[in-house]
């Protein structure tokens, strides 16, 4: 049972003239019926985009410009939509339709179809949306802990939240930030990375820093070392060594006690799953800024979320017919890895994609596809197990990028914790809105998209894997040798930092001139911060904010284009 520690001495001021009492809900009518229609919208710009273009856009801008545009309509009814925090709700909806119907269900259903077993669709599609909801409800109870605090960078969300201030505040916040989606736009129509210039701006330098070095060796490896690093499994090697490392400090941290300092931090919880630990004296000057989730029911999060995954692995196995194709022993083995892998996938992508806003989805999940072959996983238990996994992670980041979206909206309101708590729980709602408009769209398109020959390129890549296995004997000898300066670098950043994962995603990733960008922007925003002092800060946010929000626009349009 949580324990609540007394209110502080000094209470809070109150809540300006204006702020509600109450956060708003996913059941107003206006509010619910936008919701609906911005999700539809996600829905569609995501299945077609990944299944023409093989590219994936983050709506949740989209939907907060829209959210503003309805808001300003004249009518009564539509007033509302003014506010910030509906309009918080407005970008998780469009967002969450908009992941789970391009990364979560249409690329898990296709690998099956790819595999030749059109008759797995169906039970691909079911385990994929019970993997996407678990995954979603993972973030949900885990957001502000230390191992995915609120305080960390979250770039998207960041960007979401700065485009919806800017957009209520107006004045030089707007233009700013106007002027950096502007730019990101342009950027977009000449095919520059600007997001990834927007994130250094937004993330951990270190982080970010190895984020940039993994994307210059990947670029420019062939020149460099005459080979392609990314066809030789070098970087999946490099991220199985940070995964295993950051797994590890992940238990340290969720077995550790609390000290006695931390343990008497006068703080209550936002997501009542405990007492919440606090960051000193800057905990104590600003609630919002304390650890919201402790050790205690982060640990408890996780052992449920393994407990359902394993359920939904169960249900996946069933509906899917290995009862007949596999021993007893071999399918309760099946059924525990696939949950073990569905885990640490969304966790190791949550950890990138809150460093970095970008998120190796696909490597992670092409890792336990190389694990499931060497220990003999036949081929359609191994299809279905990588499609299961597939559907957890992205969901996972981008609920990360909307929770920090709306805590960045809330942390001025004051009560600051009751207000959170009904905050995070109605973006929850929202998604859930989302995601079954993702379920709708995608159960009535996949027949069109496959039958055109539009899948989504990873899942062939999963497929052809899945059918003609490594094809190379060396390959476990690779993974083992890079995963040891993995591991090294994991270990020297610490859990703040993510270097080694963020290393690894970077080696992933072939976005040309993209290191360029990345490690630029970090040297203007060293420098800038030097000249500027404290003020720089808010100044490089807004500028990364409109990069961001300017180049997911450019991505959103893409869909004129595909079709």
């Amino acid at each position: 049972m949580p324990h609540h520690t007394s209110a502080p001495p000094t209470a809070p001021p109150p809540s300006p003239v204006g702020e509600p009492t109450h956060h708003p809900r996913v059941r107003e009518p206006a509010v619910f019926a936008l919701l609906v229609v911005l999700s539809v919208v996600g829905a569609v710009i995501g299945a077609d985009l990944v299944a023409k273009l093989g590219i994936s856009a983050n709506t949740s801008v989209v939907g907060a410009l829209i959210a503003m545009l309805v808001g300003r309509i004249p009518l009564a009814g539509l007033r509302g939509m003014r506010s910030v925090h509906r309009q918080n709700l407005a970008q998780s909806a469009i967002s969450a339709a908009t992941f789970a119907s391009a990364n979560a269900l249409l690329t898990s259903v296709a690998v099956p179809y790819v595999f030749g077993r059109k008759d797995l669709v169906w039970p691909m599609l079911t385990g994929a949306f019970i993997g996407l909801l678990i995954d979603t409800w993972v973030l949900y109870r885990s957001f502000g802990s230390r191992l995915l605090p609120a305080t960390a960078a979250w770039p998207p969300g960041t960007a979401a939240a700065e485009t919806i201030k800017a957009g209520d505040q107006g004045g030089r916040r707007a233009l700013v930030l106007g002027a950096g989606t502007l730019v990101g736009i342009g950027g977009t129509l000449l095919s520059l990375p600007l997001s990834a210039a927007g994130v250094a701006f937004l993330g951990n330098v270190w982080a970010l820093l190895m984020f940039g070095v993994g994307l210059g060796i990947r670029q420019f490896s062939p020149e460099l070392f005459h080979t392609d690093i990314g066809a030789g499994y070098i970087p999946h090697g490099v991220m199985v060594g940070a995964g295993v490392v950051a797994l590890g400090q992940a238990a340290v941290l969720l077995l550790r006690r609390r000290s006695d300092r931390t343990a008497h931090q006068p703080a209550r919880t936002a997501a009542g799953t405990g007492p919440a630990d606090g960051h000193g004296a800057e905990a104590a000057a600003d609630p919002s800024t304390a650890v919201t989730v402790d050790e205690r029911g982060l640990r408890h999060t996780l052992l449920r979320g393994y407990a359902l995954f394993t359920a939904g692995a169960a249900v996946l196995a069933v509906v899917g017919g290995l009862l007949g194709d596999m021993r007893p022993v071999g399918l309760v083995a099946w059924v525990l890895f696939a949950a073990f892998a569905a885990l640490v996938h969304e966790l190791i992508v949550g950890l990138a994609a809150m460093q970095s806003g970008w998120f190796p989805s696909f490597a992670v999940t092409l890792i336990f596809l190389i694990a499931g072959l060497l220990i003999g996983i036949p081929s359609v238990p191994l299809a279905l197990l990588v499609g299961y996994v597939s559907a957890t992670g992205p969901a996972f980041a981008d609920m990360g990028y909307d929770l920090k979206a709306g805590w960045l909206l809330r942390r001025e309101h004051r009560p600051w914790d009751p207000f959170e708590r009904e905050g995070r729980r109605e973006q929850f709602r929202a998604a859930l809105i989302g995601f079954g408009a993702a379920l709708v769209v995608v159960a009535v398109l996949w027949q069109s998209y496959f039958r055109q020959g539009l899948i989504p390129p990873v899942a062939k890549v999963y497929a052809d894997t899945v059918k003609h296995g490594l094809g190379d004997p060396g390959v476990m000898r690779t993974l083992a040798l890079w995963a040891v300066p993995g591991a090294l670098v994991q270990f020297l950043g610490g859990t703040r930092r993510q270097m080694g994962v963020m290393l690894a995603t970077g080696l992933l990733i072939l976005t040309p001139q993209a290191c360029w960008m990345v490690l630029a922007a970090l040297a203007v925003r060293i420098g800038y911060r030097r000249l500027r002092g404290p003020r720089a800060e808010e100044e490089l946010n807004l500028v990364g904010a409109g990069l961001i929000a300017g180049s997911s626009l450019g991505d959103s349009a893409q869909i004129i284009k595909a079709g």
